[in-house]
């Protein structure tokens, strides 16, 4: 590749998708790194950025595929992957744990491919984290929809008629998104509770001001995320999150195990143990869900509980969604290329092996 490497930014597809892959003041910044970039016209508006904000930051507007590097946001489909040239680099979300088929799929096209949810989880790339940048965004989402649903206060309240204590939710699986959940709520004055199967995260949830619930199940795993329980760990777990989960007004469940089927943590004995009026929102729906009850994409009543499962939540908010993403990808793009701005990748970088999941032969 030469100098003045072309990166794509093309209009996303997938059905509900408003974010953009890169953003105007980063699209400044590749400029000053020798990168010029190619933005597909309408790209920005789901995200309420106009073509002219790309215009203005040194972008041009016109055919991102056939760039040297596409970046994007959601997998590409089936027209997309053939839009692509052979000896070009994609970069996006590609779940290649879900859907090995795109990696063939690109493979065969001769495409360079690099997940961002591949990322390897090192201090030296936390700031091309598209997976902790996207999952701020929807543990607060996940927070607000709780208070939205809930039929019940968040925060406590005294008024001349007597005194409203706070409502109770209860986080389930305390990663990024659970502890912005928990941050959230708390700063809505909730009474807030986190729990998780790695015991190392109590400290990160007492530090947002929450309680640690502790059942005595331990299950760390690599990178950062759990294991898969037993089947006496996973019936334990059960027995004891429902009882404690009829205490609570709201809970928020995020626990996921990459490339299996999220671990079922709210069974429907618990939800009709719950008061009436309660709430549960499961960001897991995407991989089946936390709860026995939930329908992915879908808000459902049940025992007079509301199991809400909303499916892409940072979509929902595509400003800071898409400012988020495109320093992610801007990061690892500038990993890719070298001081004149052409393409220079070295396969054993940790980053770059790690987030590869296609190679041109």
């Amino acid at each position: 590749m030469t100098a003045n490497t072309v990166v794509g930014v093309p209009k996303e597809s997938a059905a509900g998708e408003r974010r953009v892959a890169l953003v105007p003041k980063v699209v400044e910044r590749l400029r000053a790194r020798n990168l010029s970039v190619v933005v597909e016209p309408g790209a920005g508006l789901a995200a309420l950025i106009p073509d002219d904000a790309y215009v203005h930051s040194g972008a041009t507007l016109g055919d991102p595929w056939a760039a040297d590097v596409v970046v994007k946001v959601a997998p590409p489909n089936e027209t997309e992957v053939g839009a692509l040239r052979a000896g070009s680099v994609l970069i996006g979300f590609l779940a290649p744990l879900t859907d090995p088929g795109k990696a063939k799929a690109l493979r065969e096209r001769g495409v360079t491919a690099f997940a961002m949810e591949s990322i390897p989880r090192i201090s030296r790339a936390q700031s091309m984290d598209a997976l902790s940048s996207q999952a701020n965004v929807a543990g607060y989402r996940a927070a607000m929809l709780a208070a939205e649903h809930l039929t019940r206060f968040f925060p406590m309240l005294t008024t001349a008629a007597g005194t409203v204590p706070p409502a109770k939710v209860l986080v389930l699986g305390v990663g990024v998104a659970g502890l912005q959940a928990l941050a959230t709520a708390r700063r809505l004055g909730a009474h807030t509770t986190g729990y998780d199967v790695r015991p190392e995260v109590a400290d990160q949830v007492r530090s947002v001001g929450a309680q640690w619930l502790d059942l005595g199940i331990e299950a760390a795993g690599s990178g950062g995320y759990a294991r898969a329980l037993t089947d006496a760990e996973r019936e334990e777990q059960q027995r004891q999150l429902g009882k404690a989960i009829t205490g609570f007004d709201a809970v928020i469940t995020t626990a996921q195990v990459p490339g299996r089927t999220a671990p079922t943590l709210v069974t429907a004995e618990a939800v009709e143990g719950m008061r009436a009026g309660s709430v549960v929102v499961d960001l897991a729906g995407e991989s089946g869900g936390n709860c026995e009850l939930t329908e992915p994409g879908e808000i459902v009543v049940a025992h007079s509980v509301t199991v809400a499962s909303p499916l892409n939540l940072p979509a929902t908010m595509p400003e800071h969604a898409s400012e988020l993403y495109a320093r992610n990808v801007q990061a690892l793009l500038e990993l890719l290329v070298d001081a004149d701005g052409a393409l220079s990748v070295d396969f054993t970088d940790e980053v770059v092996a790690g987030a590869c999941v296609t190679k041109e032969a």
